[in-house]
């Protein structure tokens, strides 16, 4: 997997006490679009994105993504979580992994997010040891700041960008030592 350097794609499905990470199916098209054109998940996101767009440019087959995890729920996508090579959309992030969550709103409040974060962090941990993956939110993303900080994300900085002020932190699985 050229994105994160020399990971096999894709691994097999992470089991969770309630959860399944897995490659993208044909049958997630319609969470897919349901997710992406959410008021609500698109709020800090720049705005959902229009239904019939997504319909046209959404393929009826998903395409390999590596770093690309869909949150399985009883055998439903209820998430994805994209943890993948960032290209720069922030500076500060360039050439690093990051780590982003995006779940449907009917999913919130349940503790999935954490769950399926946290399997994905320590999938990441064992996969390349000791790298660090970083996680940009909008500061007024208050339950996306609660949940990084329950991962274990470490503020970096703030900054604006796309008019907004911007939470930026780092995550490890090596603990520094005293």
């Amino acid at each position: 997997m050229t994105e994160l350097g020399p990971v096999a794609w894709p691994p097999a499905p992470i089991r969770t006490e309630r959860l399944v990470l897995r490659e993208p199916e044909a049958r997630d098209r319609a969470a897919v679009i349901e997710l992406l054109a959410s008021p609500e998940v698109g709020a800090y996101l720049g705005g959902p994105r229009p239904r019939d767009e997504l319909e046209r440019a959404t393929p009826e087959a998903p395409s390999r993504r590596p770093g690309l995890f869909i949150v399985d729920l009883d055998g439903a996508m209820i998430g994805q979580i994209p943890l993948t090579r960032e290209t720069g959309h922030f500076r500060q992030a360039a050439g690093k992994a990051e780590l982003g969550y995006l779940f449907l709103p009917q999913a919130w409040g349940r503790g999935y997010a954490a769950e399926a974060c946290a399997a994905a962090l320590d999938w990441f941990a064992d996969a390349l040891p000791g790298e660090t993956v970083v996680l940009a939110t909008q500061t007024a993303n208050v339950r996306s700041m609660r949940l990084a900080a329950k991962l274990g994300f470490i503020e970096v900085e703030r900054f604006e960008a796309y008019g907004a002020e911007q939470w930026f932190g780092m995550w490890s699985s090596v603990t520094p030592s005293d």
